[in-house]
């Protein structure tokens, strides 16, 4: 029998995606879209100032696998070509603060009157209600708002801003990208589109869906730097090695963990109860003190091949050459550079497209 041969593109293939540019979640999860098949077309904004050298420019990023168009939104035939544009679309992603569409005369009203069955995708901050909605805000204000930005962090230390990953690409694109796909399942069935509503604020919180049960059941202190995975436990954390880099260790099962001590050099004997909390800080300087006697290297070496959960804290530039990642190919090059590679995979309509495109 004669394998089946993949369609082309991806899982996506033949989805019509108009995306309205702008910065973060809207323009990731467009890059989504497109890196699962879909064609994807991005209007830039026409007459935009070009960059500022001492500024960086981001609207050349997160614009892979789909070719941009500019267009002036302000102008009467702007509005017009974007409505003639929905009228054979599936799917429109906008990420601009509540009111912009609407008053632009392409909000959803006007887009599903010209096409029922148009998924019209969009994403804010705060929500496109309640008393915050109206103001500007960023990645580290939806998390602090959320309450998650109060659980990150080191005992004794100030929240840490986790990059804008929870925020502006866990809990805004992703989500929106979800919903996204869930319309498009339910418009199957339906024949009907419908508007999906994506807030960074509820995205983050869901996202902490975990953190936030563990603590209505007492099972997780309010106090930062306390719990097992916020670096309260010794076994769920980064330390520092001789050379001055970095290795992550996450040996919370007692197996894995007697695993990560028989290295350290402890035995039976004398390895710390795992499961005494009141410990945890001293057995933290004891095995921080241990990790900064020998080299990165050296201690990969020693834990190679264990389930003691050690892994390199790799940088941006180390994490594409390594060996695993290489085998994966969760990196591609792109103009010279890596960048992260499509995910996740299928088995019959491979992912990818054309990751090297861009604007046009």
């Amino acid at each position: 029998m004669t394998p089946e041969a993949p369609p082309p593109g991806g899982p996506l293939a033949g989805l019509r995606v108009v995306e309205l540019a702008g910065l973060g979640p809207a323009p990731f999860c467009a890059m989504l879209l497109a890196d699962l098949g879909a064609d994807v077309v991005r209007l830039e904004r026409a007459g935009q100032p070009p960059p500022r050298p001492d500024v960086p420019d981001r609207r050349s990023v997160l614009t892979r696998g789909r070719p941009s168009v500019g267009v002036d939104l302000k102008h009467p035939d702007g509005a017009a070509l974007v409505l003639r544009l929905v009228e054979e679309a599936d799917v429109l992603v906008e990420g601009f603060r509540p009111g912009v569409m609407e008053r632009l005369g392409l909000g959803p009203e006007a887009c599903l009157g010209r096409n029922p069955r148009l998924v019209y995708g969009r994403v804010t901050g705060y929500g496109r209600d309640g008393p915050l909605s109206e103001h500007p805000g960023h990645d580290v204000n939806y998390l602090a708002l959320a309450g998650v930005l109060s659980a990150v962090g080191r005992a004794g230390e100030p929240p840490v801003p986790p990059l804008n990953l929870v925020g502006d690409f866990g809990g805004g694109a992703m989500l929106l990208t979800v919903g996204i796909l869930a319309a498009l399942v339910e418009r199957a069935r339906s024949g009907r589109g419908q508007v999906v509503d994506a807030a960074m604020v509820d995205g983050a919180a869901l996202l902490a869906t975990m953190v936030f049960e563990m603590g209505a059941l007492g099972q997780w202190r309010p106090e930062r730097g306390t719990n097992v995975v916020d670096t309260g436990a010794p076994y769920y954390e980064v330390y520092e090695t001789a050379d001055g880099r970095y290795v992550a260790v996450g040996a919370v099962e007692p197996a894995f963990y007697r695993a990560f001590m028989r290295g350290l050099g402890y035995d039976e004997a004398t390895m710390p109860h795992q499961g005494d909390r009141a410990s945890w800080p001293e057995v933290k300087k004891e095995v921080a003190a241990r990790m900064r006697s020998r080299t990165r290297a050296a201690w990969l070496a020693i834990f190679d091949g264990t389930d003691a959960c050690v892994t390199p804290v790799l940088s941006l530039t180390e994490a594409p050459s390594h060996p695993h990642n290489r085998h994966r190919g969760t990196f591609v090059e792109v103009d010279g550079g890596a960048v992260p590679a499509p995910a996740p995979r299928f088995s019959r309509t491979p992912a990818g497209g054309d990751v090297a495109g861009g604007p046009t």
